[in-house]
């Protein structure tokens, strides 16, 4: 039998938007194998844990829930300069180790996904992140003219040990620590430079990479030394105040850092990527989405997401030819949205709960802190200005760091001035049997930066 595509699940599809929109979430990033794979919802408890990125040093254990792409070969920096907005010059004229936050878009310019993209030794990387862009990355290297090979290491549904740790080290105190537990002095790697450090004799890859507004460094070398470096840093890590994160507190991580992970891909309608859909299997992330939030579109393009409105014009280069670049180029010269972090009012956001107590429909449940990824994989609640949808509100969670309620946003950028005052539509209009019968309610929000908070610093 031929194995069935994301083509063949929208061939029998008559609204896409319906189908995802009412379509349960599968399998999660965060439903690992198990034993010894464990990753609970709480090492202790999720505020204290919050409270440590900001008062002391967290240890974040990033082992598990990222798929790693392995790309070699001769052909491998052209592949990632044919398809990606970055600039890799860097690449070229300094050595490894080295790293980039690499973006890469549809022929229409709309986002399909981001990583990041490690350069650790001559015609040999490693990629990091959603299963989006490494699915675009492996279609390219399979299907072109492309001396390389791109092989998925480690997946997170998938059973199989990790090839490699990943430990972020972040908080006001991961200095202090990271000293203590280096053989060597530990050297000064500025925000996204790399160098290699020795910990417990064992030589691991350190990026500069604070997360959330701290200061940090990501880890990261083979599995084996897993379990030895870990009780290293925590031993250390006693008298610095370090405490593990879960996942409640570490999903939530993103929104103080400002960092949007999941959205619609731009690839479901355009014939440019009919070949690609055609590829796409149909039990993976691409048709297998559930798009939650109160934001009902009539068309699947509604969803997708601008490059340019998330921030990665920081990044782009348009002195080079990349899948999608005449369209990004138009989308710089007149862009429309932009990101910003949405506060939600307190008074509005207790009231949901109060509706649980009082007759009639209540609001939507509000869980605490991360808010909706347990009822879809992607969500996209409609925010509005005097009763006009002016864009949408993603990730949303509770912070108790800025003690409230928080999301990210990708607003027309006329309403993107911090303090404006706007609201949002909390409900999910669906019809996912996660998702309870309620009534929809207004939320008034503020518009902050984003991220909320910028220290980027050397650590």
């Amino acid at each position: 039998m031929t194995a069935r595509s994301l083509a063949d699940v929208l061939s029998g599809v008559d609204d896409p938007v319906r189908y995802f929109r009412n379509l349960d979430p599968g399998e999660s990033i965060w439903s690992f194998p198990g034993e010894p794979y464990d990753f609970p919802d709480e090492r202790t408890h999720w505020i204290e844990e919050m409270r440590a990125w900001r008062e002391s040093v967290v240890l974040a254990d990033q082992s598990y829930h990222m798929v790693n792409l392995a790309v070699e070969g001769p052909d491998a920096l052209r592949l990632f300069r044919d398809l990606a907005l970055n600039d890799f010059s860097s690449f070229e004229t300094a050595p490894p180790p080295q790293a980039k936050q690499l973006v890469v878009c549809a022929p229409n310019g709309y986002l399909i996904g981001d990583s990041i993209l490690f350069y650790l030794d001559e015609d040999r990387y490693l990629s990091v992140g959603t299963a989006l862009a490494h699915n675009w990355l492996r279609f390219h290297a399979e299907t072109g003219d492309y001396d390389v090979t791109a092989e998925v290491v480690y997946h997170p549904i998938r059973p199989g040990e990790p090839r490699d740790f990943r430990f972020q080290v972040q908080g006001p105190n991961a200095t202090a620590l990271l000293e203590a537990v280096t053989d060597d002095p530990l050297p000064e790697i500025r925000f996204f430079r790399m160098d290699t450090i020795s910990i417990a004799g064992h030589e691991v890859y350190a990026l500069g990479h604070g997360m959330a507004g701290e200061p940090g460094m990501e880890l990261f070398g083979p599995y084996e030394h897993h379990d030895k470096l870990r009780e290293r840093l925590l031993e250390a890590g006693a008298e610095h105040g370090i405490r593990q994160l879960g996942s409640k507190s570490y999903k939530n991580a993103n929104i103080e850092s400002g960092w949007i992970p999941h959205y619609v891909p731009g690839i479901y309608d355009d014939p440019a990527t009919r070949e690609y859909r055609e590829w796409l299997d149909a039990d993976g992330y691409e048709a297998t989405l559930s798009i939650g939030g109160s934001y009902d579109a009539y068309d699947i393009a509604d969803y997708y997401v601008d490059p340019v409105a998330l921030g990665y014009d920081r990044v782009l280069d348009l002195d080079h030819d990349f899948v999608g670049r005449d369209a990004v180029a138009s989308l710089v010269e007149a862009p429309t949205r932009t990101k910003v972090t949405l506060v939600w009012d307190a008074d509005d956001v207790v009231d949901v709960y109060a509706s649980l107590f009082r007759e009639g429909e209540p609001s939507q449940y509000l869980d605490f802190p991360d808010t909706a990824m347990s009822r879809c994989d992607t969500v996209y609640d409609a925010v509005l200005a005097d009763g006009d949808v002016v864009g949408v509100s993603k990730t949303p969670g509770y912070d108790y760091n800025e003690r409230g309620m928080l999301s990210l946003a990708v607003l027309d950028r006329a309403h993107a001035e911090p303090g404006t005052q706007l609201s949002l539509v909390w409900g999910d209009g669906s019809e996912k049997t996660v998702v309870e019968r309620h009534a929809q309610a207004e939320i008034g929000v503020t518009v902050a930066p984003c991220p909320i908070v910028d220290r980027r610093t050397t650590i």
